[in-house]
């Protein structure tokens, strides 16, 4: 059997915010890899750098000490264009779904695949329906946010979080606004959809309701990380 490959290799990543004297550290000698096909849950209090380390694996912002490598490519001094290279093979899901209302359900995750130019436009309308079908909604596939349930928007943004086929999914976290049964749905759907097309997720939440979809659990505490869990 093939070992799964790293999709993240994270090394003596050090992050700090403001500048001279204003300059405080958030991530302290961070060492983290991610596997094809693994969940990974990260948890901690608000404020102890989790949102800030998934922004760097996402390729949000630029790293500025350390090493952080995602499918081998080296992110630390890597070039503007290098950063939207690699964003084109993560899919993101936040808490506030981020949905553009005046789309439908069907066009917000088809935008998703206009960063992918070898695509021609029917080819992505037929991935965004069949995405939309994934995740139970192939009746909704054209409303309008407005006309959407809250577990239904966040449904609609894992269709658009995972039709580009990405190597890995950050979540940012994904339940919060839903209540127990949308949440828990929601998050079987990302664990399904993930183990069909064997990607990495990385979810941050502080909903110990979903703990049990992880492979592993990670916990950040002070911008830094403590041992694993299991």
């Amino acid at each position: 059997m093939m070992k799964p490959k790293s999709i993240v290799d994270v090394k003596n990543l050090n992050q700090f915010f403001g500048k001279r004297k204003l300059r405080s550290q958030i991530l302290f000698d961070i060492n983290l890899t991610i596997k094809s096909g693994e969940i990974v849950i990260m948890t901690g209090p608000s404020g102890s750098g989790k949102t800030t380390l998934l922004t760097l694996i996402g390729g949000l912002r630029s790293v500025q000490q350390g090493s952080l490598k995602f499918l081998g490519q080296e992110l630390y001094g890597a070039s503007n264009e290098q950063l939207v290279q690699a964003r084109r093979h993560i899919g993101y899901i936040f808490q506030a779904h981020n949905l553009l209302d005046f789309l439908t359900a069907r066009q917000n995750v088809q935008m998703s695949l206009e960063l992918h130019t070898n695509i021609p436009k029917w080819k992505a309308l037929k991935q965004s329906e069949a995405m939309l079908n994934a995740v139970h909604l192939e009746n909704r596939v054209n409303y309008y946010p407005c006309d959407l349930s809250g577990g239904q928007k966040q449904r609609v943004a894992i269709a658009r979080a995972l039709v580009s086929h990405p190597k890995l999914v950050l979540a940012d976290e994904p339940t919060a606004a839903l209540d127990s049964k949308s949440g828990r749905d929601v998050v079987t759907l990302m664990q399904q959809l993930a183990k069909e097309q064997n990607c990495a997720i990385l979810i941050v939440t502080h909903d110990n309701r979903i703990l049990d979809i992880a492979d592993r659990i990670i916990q950040m505490e002070d911008g830094k990380l403590l041992p694993e869990v299991f």
